[in-house]
């Protein structure tokens, strides 16, 4: 978990990030860190029950597999909710064979990225991903 390099790869190759709690509201980090990913050349897509409508000119969706099953299988799911939801977001990305988890700086669950990386997933934790965007010298996508 937390490695340079599977950052670094997941930042590099991904092209669309589902983003689950992500908020309609421009005041909360799940929109401006989302904001500022969109600006840098990612395709964002939410994932939050009460969101109705479209958030950042994307659908928002109840949960992963309407995404899934509407848009097809995203590149990276990056996570804004409390640490206590984090394992049954990974058992649902278990089921829909999803390989790339970034959980947002601050949040941490032990028990999920165990189960995270015993099914083979990539897992980031406790990292913001704009700041390791950042970091990591990736610049704009093309």
């Amino acid at each position: 978990m937390n490695e340079e390099n599977v950052m670094r790869a997941m930042l590099a190759e991904a092209k669309t990030i589902a983003v689950v709690g992500l908020s309609d509201n421009p005041m909360k980090a799940s929109f401006g860190v989302s904001r500022t990913m969109q600006r840098i050349g990612y395709r964002i897509i939410g994932v939050n029950p009460a969101v109705t409508g479209e958030v950042l000119g994307s659908p928002c969706y109840a949960s992963l597999a309407e995404l899934v099953a509407a848009e097809g299988k995203p590149d990276m799911v990056n996570v804004f909710r409390l640490p206590k939801f984090i394992p049954a977001i990974v058992d649902e990305m278990i089921v829909l064979g999803l390989d790339n988890l970034w959980v947002q700086l601050g949040i941490f669950s032990e028990e999920a990225a165990a189960k995270a990386e015993a099914a083979g997933m990539h897992v980031v934790m406790d990292k913001c991903i704009m700041i390791e965007h950042g970091r990591q010298g990736l610049g704009v996508r093309d």
